[in-house]
């Protein structure tokens, strides 16, 4: 590994876990180790994490603190208040199954001007896998909370999971999110991770002629954000105009994006492995910021965290040897693990191959039809 760090000197937002509980979901294809658990995270946690956040925003004005779950707002509102009071000058933003979303909550984040991403697959026989605890559909309670955000005027974004990216369905995909009225929707294609075993294989030129489907469907109706369309047109920019394309991890610095669990273990670069543990490399945090800062962390990752240099070296195989690795800039560190049998140095794995080649591959082919 080179001398010098491959990891920013200071991240653009960190992610909060304030609990590990999901309410009322328990969505099949979910990762998480302990979203039937209920482990709040301590003020003492929010309150040593805002001790660097804060004076990273007071450079950054767009630094964001994004509060994840689990289900972030299964918290209350009263801890979660008291979990974001010690932040000063930062972007709030939670992401949630809008399951809990009621007038108290909507009042909520608007006092305290929170953004909103909501978990939701599209239309409701494309959410098969988001059930209650109970075993029963999650779509109906979701769109409760949705028309609640609706009705008091707060915008929201949107990640949806696809199980089986088909392209007879993308274009009414796309239409309920833009129906909908998201700002912006994130496509994730279901991944082997965490505690999902099961996901499914996913054919990769199918998965390409989904993305050109999807790409089709947004070019025609091109009201909201689609963000795989985004980076790819970044990309594409990029090339044009001779810039480096895409991520280089050894000449670009990585943003670190630290994960700070519900119990104060800081995780780098994947908020996936949090939680999990491993025979070489124990519990895949840094550190803890109840007993190191988190500027600290940071700064010293890469010699306190063994893991991560395994994850260097599968990334310059990565570079090496994938005609793709500019636009992808490597396999994530969760696939990576998750997909090779508990290493962090091999390649390709099967969402690189669905979620970044095979996107890549059918917005070339989308505009490829519509050139002219």
């Amino acid at each position: 590994m080179p001398s010098r760090s491959r990891l920013a000197p200071r991240p653009r937002a960190v992610i909060m876990q304030p609990t590990t509980q999901c309410l009322p979901m328990d969505c099949t294809y979910c990762y998480l180790p302990f979203r039937k658990m209920k482990h709040l995270m301590p003020a003492a946690v929010a309150e040593a994490a805002a001790l660097a956040v804060n004076r990273w925003a007071a450079d950054d004005p767009a630094f964001e603190v994004v509060w994840h779950g689990g289900e972030p707002l299964a918290t209350g509102r009263e801890h979660l208040a008291a979990l974001m009071a010690p932040f000063r000058g930062v972007k709030h933003s939670v992401q949630t199954n809008a399951a809990l979303i009621d007038d108290a909550w909507c009042e909520f984040l608007l006092k305290h001007e929170v953004h909103v991403g909501v978990s939701i697959d599209g239309p409701e026989d494309m959410n098969t896998h988001r059930v209650t605890l109970v075993g029963r559909p999650g779509f109906r309670v979701a769109m409760r909370g949705i028309d609640r955000l609706r009705r008091h005027g707060i915008a929201f974004s949107a990640i949806a999971v696809v199980s089986d990216p088909g392209p007879a369905d993308a274009a009414r995909f796309y239409e309920f999110f833009a129906e909908l009225g998201v700002t912006t929707l994130g496509v994730n294609v279901e991944e082997t991770e965490g505690i999902n075993h099961h996901a499914p294989q996913a054919d990769p030129a199918r998965s390409a002629e989904f993305w050109a489907a999807l790409a089709d469907a947004w070019r025609g109706n091109p009201v909201i954000q689609l963000r795989e369309m985004t980076r790819v047109m970044n990309f594409a920019s990029a090339v044009l105009h001779g810039r480096a394309p895409g991520p280089a991890p050894v000449d670009t610095p990585w943003d670190p994006l630290p994960t700070i669990a519900y119990d104060g273990g800081v995780v780098m670069l994947s908020p996936e492995l949090a939680g999990f543990t491993d025979e070489r490399f124990g519990d895949f945090t840094t550190g803890n910021v109840l007993r190191d800062g988190l500027d600290v962390l940071v700064a010293e990752a890469e010699q306190r965290t063994p893991w991560i240099t395994e994850f260097w070296k599968g990334v310059d195989a990565c570079r090496a040897t994938c005609p793709f690795f500019a636009f992808c800039g490597g396999a994530h560190p969760a696939n990576r693990y998750f997909e090779h049998d508990g290493r962090f140095d091999g390649t390709r794995t099967r969402y690189c191959t669905t979620a970044k080649i095979a996107l890549l591959e059918g917005v070339a082919r989308h505009a490829s039809a519509h050139r002219h």
